[in-house]
């Protein structure tokens, strides 16, 4: 009965160590997170690559910032007359082992009511929550688009 008592701890704890160093949680890979200047009070767009790291689909569901009143998910579009304008969309999938883009004319981050002013060099926090992965934070430089 000891011996299967250690054997069961053991296993337990190279299961717990095995998780801890696995240096993956299931969380998107997110790179060149950046967002334009904004006059506090004003609002900003922000742009970055969101790349699936499992085998599974996840999608981005949304998205806040302590610098902002509201962050919202945003695609610009052009319809069949020609009229280019952007509007909320209430998810942006990532397909699994895929990459999306948020970038100038596409899906981007809607950064509205800035707590304060943005300047070129500084950086803004944002906090994206995705269905499966959760709350992923990344900090996106602020420069010049």
């Amino acid at each position: 009965m000891r011996a299967r008592l250690l054997l069961l701890s053991v296993a337990i704890a190279a299961a717990v160590l095995q998780a801890g160093c696995s240096g993956s949680n299931g969380a998107p890979a997110i790179s060149g997170a950046w967002a334009r200047p904004g006059p506090a009070g004003g609002n900003s767009a922000a742009y970055l690559t969101i790349a699936g790291t499992t085998g599974q689909a996840d999608a981005l569901i949304s998205a806040s910032s302590p610098g902002a009143g509201m962050v919202q998910l945003h695609e610009a579009t052009t319809d069949a007359s020609g009229v280019t304008g952007m509007h909320e969309v209430p998810r942006i999938d990532v397909p699994a082992g895929g990459t999306v883009q948020l970038a100038p004319g596409g899906f981007h981050l809607m950064v509205m009511n800035l707590t304060s002013e943005l300047a070129i060099g500084s950086k803004l926090e944002l906090e994206l929550v995705f269905e499966h992965a959760g709350k992923v934070v990344v900090q996106a430089e602020i420069k010049q688009g």
